[in-house]
């Protein structure tokens, strides 16, 4: 399963309609309906994502490219060397959703929050 495979998530409770795994430290349900996945227009806008950790992010990219996922943007870094500097990537899972991958090196500055747990 690409979750678990690519992203190494935990797969919990699975159904014919719907798996779901435990996708950095939130519960995700992946339904069976693929006529609801986005159009290739709408894939850049609509997604959803995690935060993880520079070294944890490195390593799931180099593992996403190992397996041969389809990456929608390559790895990027925007406003490089300061405060709001973050790295970034999109991949999609096998039904076409839209997944961004990043991390920030100041959570704080870069959204204007301290970062949870």
């Amino acid at each position: 399963m690409f979750y678990a495979d690519v992203l190494g998530c935990d797969v919990g409770r699975r159904t014919n309609d719907f798996v779901d795994v435990w996708f950095f430290g939130m519960q995700v349900t992946l339904h069976a309906a693929p006529e609801q996945v986005l159009s290739d227009a709408q894939r850049g806008v609509r997604h959803f994502g995690v935060t993880v950790g520079r070294d944890e992010l490195e390593s799931l990219l180099a593992r996403a490219k190992a397996k041969g996922a389809l990456f929608l943007s390559e790895p990027t870094t925007d406003h490089p060397g300061t405060p709001r500097e973050q790295r970034k990537a999109k991949i999609l899972d096998p039904s076409g959703n839209a997944i961004e991958l990043k991390t920030y090196v100041d959570v704080q500055s870069a959204l204007g929050r301290a970062a949870r747990g």
